[in-house]
């Protein structure tokens, strides 16, 4: 069975994921073409593409339309992702019957535990008491966040928008807390959320309710600048939002309108509309806005969970068992 990796040219992401003995483990299971391929050199090796049956790839995959994937890869079959969200590459795939498999299962986990400890720092005004503490010394700053903000304690409000992968794993992570958990998904159904224990409600009460509101909703046309002043404008005095998720659902003008109006509400970004997020973007205005550089997904070692999902994946496939993690065209409307 004939494998090639597919990457972006001027990126190397493959080497980075697939390092510590990962790509040659998949080099032993399959014939894999030895130059990673990308846009660039699809013609130079159109005769050794015209037999492969499985794309790898990660972080940066090419998007390639349906008349390119019927030119150079007729006899494609399988193509498995390293990373999280398909979407921005996907659909000509599955359009053409070809099967998709995706590691956003491994992506999430890391991303609901960094989400976690965001959750249990904002409930307890981190950010605020840092910069009290700067300012105004240990004391002042001590009595004023200690008698503020709640903790994790007797049902402390916590909201969920979305309740798919990471959203799930985030409900998991907060069971062991003293909180009750506000959930907003279209999709999840009755039965679902009583298994979960959480509530089901509005997303105009989850911003009014809770203490803290973490996004994980999908990312979609439907949900692009879904986040806006309406529902920020509804956050407790010393409420935080946290987005872990995508950066497009956020109306980001709107965010800086209410964390100015409200100084100790909180707003944590690990993920902006634009990234890098610019110097002179309205969030910099802001002392209680914190923008982290996207680093929720992974970190160090945390990386091989996705080459090892794909590994996994790729050895189903050989023994000719089902995937466990193929992304269909139905799934794409509700995956982040």
């Amino acid at each position: 069975m004939k494998l090639c990796f597919v990457e972006q040219q001027g990126f190397d992401r493959i080497g980075y994921v697939f390092s510590e003995g990962r790509k040659e483990r998949i080099e032993a299971m399959a014939d894999v073409l030895s130059c990673v391929i990308n846009r660039g050199n699809l013609e130079r090796f159109r005769r050794d593409l015209r037999d492969v049956e499985v794309i790898v790839a990660t972080w940066h995959m090419e998007t390639l339309s349906k008349e390119e994937i019927k030119e150079y890869f007729p006899k494609l079959r399988l193509v498995l992702y390293a990373a999280g969200s398909v979407r921005y590459f996907a659909v000509p795939f599955l359009e053409l019957g070809i099967t998709v498999s995706s590691a956003a299962s491994a992506m999430a986990v890391p991303v609901a535990e960094m989400t976690l400890s965001l959750i249990i720092q904002c409930a307890k005004g981190f950010q605020l008491a840092e910069r009290l503490y700067r300012q105004k010394g240990f004391e002042q700053s001590h009595e004023y966040i200690t008698h503020t903000y709640p903790g994790l304690y007797d049902g402390t409000p916590i909201g969920i928008l979305g309740v798919g992968a990471i959203g799930r794993n985030v409900v998991r992570l907060l069971k062991p807390f003293a909180v009750s958990i506000r959930a907003y998904d279209p999709f999840l159904s009755d039965g679902d959320a009583a298994r979960l224990g959480v509530a089901k409600t509005s997303l105009e009460e989850v911003f009014s309710d809770c203490q803290v509101v973490s996004n994980h909703l999908a990312n979609n046309e439907q949900t692009k600048g879904m986040l806006d002043y309406r529902l920020f404008s509804r956050m407790k005095e010393t409420a935080a939002f946290i987005n872990t998720g995508r950066g497009a659902q956020v109306v980001e003008c709107d965010l800086a309108r209410a964390m100015l109006e409200k100084p100790f509400r909180l707003a944590v970004l690990d993920v902006t509309a634009d990234e890098p997020y610019p110097d002179d973007g309205v969030l910099r205005s802001c002392p209680n806005v914190t923008i982290l550089p996207h680093i929720a997904g992974f970190a160090g070692s945390e990386v091989h969970a996705l080459s090892d999902i794909v590994i996994a994946e790729l050895g189903r496939y050989l023994r000719g068992e089902p995937l466990a993690d193929a992304v269909s065209l139905e799934k794409l409307a509700i995956m982040a």
